[in-house]
């Protein structure tokens, strides 16, 4: 116990009288640890961004959107006004609500070309739907306001719910509720205010089309009352229209276990009314929440083959530099030989040398790792307004980082490992030295 306590003296001792060497040494160890963690932790960062995108559309809804298929979007050139009719009618929700047994069957009719207040104006994203879009679509009302409720469509009451940003491009610096906004050429009075959906860029725009915190909710008995079908548009000099009845439709399967078989059978009823489903198109959240855990899981493991390299890096440099110090030590090693060391012995000291190199080399990483993921997700937006790639301003600029304990493990664990087994090669051609010679070398 004496000798191995020693042997591990020495071998601590010689490191630290080449300090720089073996910092330099354990260089390639520290930035590989080092880049699996940052790896590993952006792509859990994204992956579980992108969850909680398609979590935040309900697990076990299904939206049947109406889309405007390739063909409305041809016009002659003798015509500068056309309209246009497409998607979901109310023969469909019918049929739906017939033939499908679901918790929650829920509307929407997109009315309206444009909203404004006084000077300020933006495109209409206004639709008409029923109060249980709140409970279907996870929908969250600022405190001080309400949502919709049954007694809305029963008056056809010109009420509105806004979305965040709806509120910050027209009531900077006052409540909204209470006030009125127009849509077209209705009045419609504000009763209260949706906190900010997490779709507002990036996976949830692409998912449902648009930004959600844009939109204006109003009654749908309101919506068919004072706009009818036809939605009528100014594009490039033209007057353009649509015609349509239903804009989206939610669904909500009884659990999540349902909601891929549900999902065919709506596809079979919405194939009556649309044979070819060019305009129609159907979102499952928890078929794309199946598909994000799968291409994620895939990409971290690509991901941390990737930064493992540098782990390999780094063994080869440990390799190298210790069998460079054999050479050196040759008198060192004869010395301790001839005065009764074995050839364990010195093997011994040559990888406690080489492991503690590994080691220190992958707490040091860790550290490092865990520091530059975290500096990441603060400071991503202005590194990237810096390289003039996007203004912080911009939605969607943010990178999410996601730290696993299990990325620092394997990562500590490998380097580790990586360490030990590149120092046999030195540690063996160290022990195998023949002490006569090794004591005539100068």
């Amino acid at each position: 116990m004496k000798l191995s306590f020693e042997t591990i003296f020495l071998g601590l001792k010689s490191l630290r009288l080449h300090a720089l060497r073996s910092v330099l040494t354990s260089l390639g160890i520290v930035l590989g640890v080092a880049s699996v963690i940052v790896m590993v932790s952006i792509g859990e960062g994204n992956k579980q961004g992108a969850l909680r995108a398609i979590q935040s559309l309900g697990a076990t809804n299904i939206i049947v959107r109406s889309q405007r298929p390739p063909e409305s979007q041809q016009v002659g050139s003798q015509r500068r006004s056309f309209v246009a009719t497409y998607g979901m009618t109310r023969a469909d929700l019918k049929r739906l609500k017939e033939f499908v047994a679901s918790e929650a069957i829920i509307p929407l009719k997109a009315v309206g070309s444009e909203i404004s207040k006084g000077a300020s104006r933006t495109t209409s994203q206004t639709f008409g739907t029923i109060p249980l879009l709140k409970t279907a679509a996870n929908l969250h009302v600022q405190p001080g306001g309400r949502y919709l409720v049954e007694g809305d469509l029963e008056r056809r009451a010109p009420v509105a719910v806004i979305g965040s940003e709806i509120e910050k491009l027209f009531f900077p610096l006052s409540d909204p509720v209470g006030q009125q906004l127009r849509i077209d050429t209705r009045v419609f009075t504000i009763v209260g205010v949706l906190k900010p959906v997490g779709l507002a860029g990036g996976t949830g725009s692409a998912l449902v089309g648009r930004v959600l915190n844009k939109d204006v909710h109003i009654p749908l008995t309101t919506a068919k009352l004072e706009f009818g079908d036809i939605v009528f548009r100014r594009q490039s000099g033209s007057f353009s229209g649509e015609e349509v009845e239903i804009s989206e439709i939610y669904i909500t399967a009884p659990s999540t276990d349902e909601v891929v078989s549900m999902a065919e059978h709506i596809r079979a009823i919405m194939k009556v009314g649309h044979p070819k489903m060019e305009d129609v198109e159907i979102i499952v959240p928890w078929e794309l929440l199946e598909n994000v855990r799968r291409t994620t899981a895939t990409m971290n493991i690509l991901l941390t083959a990737i930064a493992a390299i540098s782990l390999l890096v780094g063994g080869i440099g440990i390799m190298n530099i210790m069998l460079a110090t054999v050479v050196e030590r040759t008198r060192e090693i004869g010395i301790r030989r001839a005065v009764g060391a074995s050839r364990s012995d010195i093997a011994i000291q040559f990888l406690i040398e080489t492991g503690s190199l590994s080691c220190v080399g992958g707490l040091l990483g860790i550290l490092l790792g865990v520091g530059i993921s975290i500096g990441l997700e603060g400071f991503f937006p202005y590194i990237m307004e810096l390289l003039g790639w996007l203004s912080i301003d911009d939605v969607g600029v943010k990178l999410e980082t996601q730290i696993t304990m299990w990325s620092i493990i394997v990562s500590f664990l490998v380097a580790a490992c990586t360490g030990l087994i590149f120092g046999i090669y030195p540690a063996i051609i160290a022990s195998k030295q023949d002490p006569i010679v090794a004591l005539r070398h100068d």
